[in-house]
């Protein structure tokens, strides 16, 4: 998409299945920003790329007028800071509710995205481990979520920890299709499960997640080249 002029230019430099870059597509799309998306090739990163974010390398990088923005939950609270002006707002005008908000958005790539991680890796007691631990993490987000008495995280409208939680919703769902384990159990998180279903159907989020089909796909060759033996286990004895 084309930037509009009251906006400026937008440019966000991703992959479509990223979940970091997800997070970033959802907050444009519930902000009404238009913006051109540059695929990136992660094996061959291009030159607006490694400028626009010399230190990591990494996608997403949003690019507000020539100026460059790196790490998406960074990328996140500036879309709400430099669109402040149009709705919703993504972050609680009340700053311990904003202190708050952060704090859970760090545990979700803090202590979440790696467990599940672990679980789409890992094998035997390794797997379980993990698995173990990101159900426990998962719960405690279920116990957020009743704290609130709300739909969303956020209130009654989407905010910073849905994005948080959202952008890798699909990466989750996915983790536990190719691995065959529930990590999101309706009867242990209701609230989590209602959640994540009304998030995803939400018109303005639902354009922005990646094709779970392809997804799959992707998802399940990694895990088949991850769970493969090592070539020369393949080799007859002499």
């Amino acid at each position: 998409m084309e930037g509009c002029a009251q906006e400026g230019q937008v440019k966000l430099l991703g992959v479509d299945y990223s979940p970091f870059v997800v997070r970033v597509r959802i907050a444009l799309s519930l902000k009404g920003i238009h913006y051109e998306f540059i695929e990136e090739d992660i094996q061959n990163k291009s030159e607006l790329l490694l400028q626009s974010n010399p230190v990591h390398k990494k996608i997403p990088v949003l690019i507000h007028n020539g100026k460059p923005v790196c790490e998406s939950m960074i990328i996140v609270q500036y879309i709400e800071e430099a669109w402040d002006n149009k709705a919703p707002n993504l972050m609680p005008k009340d700053p311990y509710d904003r202190a708050i908000a952060r704090f859970w958005a760090a545990f979700i790539d803090d202590k979440l995205l790696p467990s599940t991680l672990r679980t789409f890796k890992g094998q035997g007691e390794e797997q379980q481990k993990a698995v173990e631990e990101s159900v426990a993490n998962l719960l405690l987000l279920e116990e957020v979520l009743q704290s609130t008495g709300k739909a969303y995280f956020g209130g009654d409208e989407i905010g910073l920890v849905d994005i948080a939680l959202g952008g890798l919703l699909v990466t989750i769902q996915t983790v536990e299709k190719v691995t065959n384990i529930v990590l999101t159990d309706t009867q242990k998180m209701p609230l989590l499960c209602a959640w994540a279903d009304k998030f995803c159907k939400a018109h303005k989020v639902k354009e922005a997640l990646p094709d779970r089909a392809k997804f799959f796909e992707l998802m399940s060759a990694r895990r088949a080249k991850l769970t493969s033996p090592p070539a020369g286990n393949l080799k007859g004895g002499g």
